[in-house]
């Protein structure tokens, strides 16, 4: 049985006229195959185009391997790429998040997969994006094995979109980093951010550009340059920096500065009974910390809680190994400095008695 149409005059509907163009999907896909061949590994195997992306595990490589997986995303500073329309860095961001925590057990990241979801599908847009994936992927050392892009008309403003993505890595069963390795009279090595990666900016924005009413494209002298160049600073990417002193040291554990912190990120990777004494007097936060913390009256305890607070990463090894990993990392250009140590918990520390413990001391110089 047919039906006649109730309206013969009615446009008819469309995929397209629903608001999803497949064509600019294609042609997206075509601007990305490049970028993602760029980041190749000789485990891949084919390209994109498939349904799923291949990496070939080579035999006799690995003893016990063992997978580590993560996945994150950039959060609100994708709110300041939009207002900013630079969409070129947000990607590498996005990598760090996801790279970085796969390497805090020693893995080495292998390939990543990005969602896109996006509210009208720009190809060039697009591209922008991914190239910033890409640019990443390179410096971590892993492959863009493939993603998705989802056009979500209806459910997103047309120039919104949101990031995620799924990082892979491998690591030898004996050479998981963890809790287990850490023990007292260790040395917690700190790695400089680049400023506020890819935490913290629900506050950072609410500060600076509601109550400041601070312009993006404004200069701030305390910076060198605008604003938004300042909040869309990518985040460092330690993979192949904390590979490389794990390579040449006996590293115990890695910890991953990102929500939540310096002292609880590093208590994450802490065995219950110890607690790292950390130094604030050993570096001063950068400008853009501070600029937040007296715009919005932010207390200390607060800005420590939401911020990085200018350290990325740590690195939690022996005291006779500190010298060789400072040199390995001054040979890859990362700053780093003895931030301070671990010791036996005491009741002093008000520790909970199930988990590791972080404290910070003393006040940073100059801030």
């Amino acid at each position: 049985m047919t039906h006649a149409p109730e309206n013969p005059d009615a446009p008819q509907a469309s995929y397209a006229a629903a608001g999803v163009d497949v064509e600019a999907g294609e042609r997206a896909v075509d601007r990305l195959k490049p970028l993602a061949k760029s980041t190749s590994r000789a485990e891949v195997l084919g390209g994109i185009g498939g349904f799923a992306g291949l990496f070939a595990l080579r035999s006799g490589k690995y003893r016990e391997p063992v997978l580590a997986a993560s996945t994150d995303g950039v959060g609100t500073k994708l709110a300041v790429a939009q207002a900013a329309d630079r969409h070129d860095t947000v990607g590498r961001d996005l990598v760090a998040m996801v790279v970085d925590d796969l390497v805090v057990c020693g893995a080495e990241p292998l390939f990543l997969q990005d969602y896109l979801a996006i509210g009208k599908l720009v190809p060039e847009k697009v591209e922008k994006i991914v190239s910033g994936i890409a640019e990443g992927c390179r410096l971590a050392g892993c492959a863009l094995l493939g993603g998705e892009t989802a056009e979500h008309p209806g459910v997103m403003e047309p120039h919104h979109y949101d990031l995620s993505a799924t990082g892979v890595g491998i690591v030898e069963a004996d050479g998981m980093l963890g809790p287990d390795r850490v023990r007292p009279g260790d040395t917690v090595v700190a790695m400089a951010s680049s400023g506020l990666h890819s935490n913290g900016y629900s506050l950072a924005r609410q500060v600076l550009l509601e109550i400041g009413r601070m312009s993006l494209d404004g200069h701030v002298e305390e910076f060198g340059r605008t604003l938004g160049d300042e909040l869309l600073e990518p985040t460092r990417i330690y993979a192949r920096d904390c590979l490389a002193v794990a390579a040449e040291t006996d590293v115990r554990t890695f910890a991953h500065v990102t929500g939540g912190g310096l002292c609880a990120n590093l208590a994450r990777v802490l065995p219950a009974g110890l607690t790292a004494e950390l130094d604030r007097t050993t570096w001063t936060p950068a400008p853009v910390f501070k600029l937040i913390a007296s715009r919005g009256r932010v207390t200390r305890d607060e800005m420590e809680k939401t911020f990085n607070m200018g350290v990325g990463m740590v690195v939690v090894l022996p005291p006779d190994d500190v010298d060789r990993a400072m040199a390995v990392l001054t040979a890859k250009h990362v700053p780093s400095w003895v931030l301070g140590e671990v010791r036996a918990t005491t009741e002093a520390d008000e520790a909970p008695a199930e988990a590791g413990h972080a404290v910070l001391r003393g006040d940073h110089p100059r801030f």
